[in-house]
């Protein structure tokens, strides 16, 4: 079942789900990409989420091999 409008709103601004007001993290929130506490700003990785850290790490991997294949077409 999705959650709400209200609900999800509730979850964003609630600041016991965000560590040092950087991280989401609730696990109530079945989504793995949500807003961040101001919409505006983009989204972000709710780490409750059990594929969260696979997302992660395949972000830091792929921007890895970006950069590190920008490095060496460079040289």
């Amino acid at each position: 079942m999705e959650p709400s409008i209200e609900q999800i709103n509730q979850w964003r601004t609630d600041s016991k789900n965000w560590k040092w007001r950087v991280f989401y993290y609730n696990k109530e929130d079945s989504r793995l990409l949500v807003d961040k506490s101001n919409p505006n700003m983009g989204s972000t990785i709710n780490f409750a989420h059990p594929k969260s850290y696979f997302f992660f790490i395949g972000m830091i991997i792929f921007f890895g091999i970006v950069i590190f294949t920008i490095v060496l077409a460079e040289k």
